[in-house]
């Protein structure tokens, strides 16, 4: 008896392999990795719209610390609420705690970052819930 020569088993996660170098590769080349969810205009619009708020408020309450703080706090919490836990949040919210720097807009660069890490597709995607 002669063994049987048995050809390796495709399996889903290996993609095929042609063996003629001239095949087409049209089939694979549409192949896309799955979609990262992103947020929605919605949430991405009204973030912007707290982002632009918060930082004009800034630029009038600079010289009243107490209440620069507690809209900066209020910011950040808004953001979170809506966008999720982002990195870029952090350091726009220690910018602002900084006196005579609060008249930069960082909430709004906050955002602006947020959106275009979103369309890079090089952010996380968000909680579950938001």
């Amino acid at each position: 008896m002669t063994a049987k020569h048995h050809p390796p088993k495709f399996t889903p996660s290996t993609p095929p392999v042609a063996s003629d170098p001239s095949a087409p590769l049209a089939p694979l080349a549409r192949r896309r990795p799955a979609a990262v969810p992103g947020l929605s205009s919605a949430r991405l619009a009204a973030a912007m719209t707290i982002a632009v708020v918060s930082d004009a408020l800034s630029i009038w309450l600079e010289f009243i610390p107490p209440i620069q703080w507690g809209l900066d706090i209020a910011t950040v919490a808004l953001l979170f609420l809506l966008l999720g836990r982002r990195w870029q949040l952090l350091p726009a919210l220690v910018a602002e705690a900084i006196p005579g720097v609060a008249a930069f807009p960082f909430w709004i660069l906050a955002v602006v970052a947020i959106i275009a890490a979103q369309r890079a597709g090089r952010t996380p995607p968000p909680p579950p819930g938001h």
